[in-house]
């Protein structure tokens, strides 16, 4: 559906992303992993971009959030503010997840998150009693997105682990450290031939933990993937 909608609150998640938050249109229903087209600003300067929606079906509002790179949509979407009105369409997309298997393992890189924070948020609240495990990489402590929000589900879902690696540590970060590999995979989730995985991010992420997967043996029905091709 097309709709249009308006800004309700901006919220920073790290130092170089944020999120906004849109009202909810009415009957714009999606699943948790999909994404919408956003067209923000002026009508004489308006820009266009599909965005995973980073909120779960289960919230009242609808958001997205995004890596700022200074580029146009991304600097439109920085200046936007409460009551500014913007045009959305879809639902698109079929990287999706509603609890209809009892063991995933959902890994991502960066802004890559936004759909599997979705995902999880949606299991969160709806309890279907799915395991999940999470493996997130970053390339610093404090580029960590959704990092209080998913500490929080943690404590709310018992079927939830979330594993932070860093590439680029601080001498403070006591967490696990490097790149997503065959053997962090192995280690953090023991299970994995068991699981289905979802995985998301740069497309260079996405197809080495692929490789890694099938070096595993995991078959090719248990993994689903989606691509972050750019961050403009």
């Amino acid at each position: 559906m097309q709709a249009e909608t308006e800004v309700v609150e901006v919220l920073s998640r790290t130092g170089d992303a944020l999120s906004v938050r849109f009202t909810r249109p009415k009957d714009f229903d999606y699943l948790p992993g999909q994404f919408m087209f956003i067209t923000i600003g002026r009508k004489e300067e308006q820009k266009t971009k599909h965005l995973t929606i980073s909120s779960s079906p289960t919230e009242d509002f609808l958001e997205v959030t995004k890596r700022l790179t200074g580029h146009e949509f991304s600097n439109a979407l920085k200046a936007a503010k409460a009551g500014d009105r913007v045009m959305i369409r879809g639902p698109y997309g079929d990287f999706t997840f509603r609890g209809e298997h009892d063991r995933v393992c959902m890994i991502s890189g960066g802004i890559g998150i936004t759909p599997l924070r979705s995902m999880i948020r949606y299991s969160t609240d709806k309890r279907p009693g799915a395991s999940i495990v999470l493996i997130y990489s970053n390339s610093r402590e404090d580029g960590i997105v959704f990092e209080d929000d998913l500490e929080s589900m943690t404590k709310q879902n018992p079927n939830l682990k979330v594993v932070n690696t860093i590439t680029r540590p601080g001498p403070a970060w006591k967490g696990l450290k490097g790149r997503i590999d065959r053997d962090m995979i192995a280690r953090e989730v023991p299970d994995y031939a068991d699981r289905v995985f979802f995985t998301s991010g740069p497309r260079k992420m996405v197809d080495s933990i692929r490789s890694s997967l099938k070096d595993l043996g995991v078959p090719e029905n248990q993994i689903k993937q989606e691509y972050f091709p750019g961050y403009d």
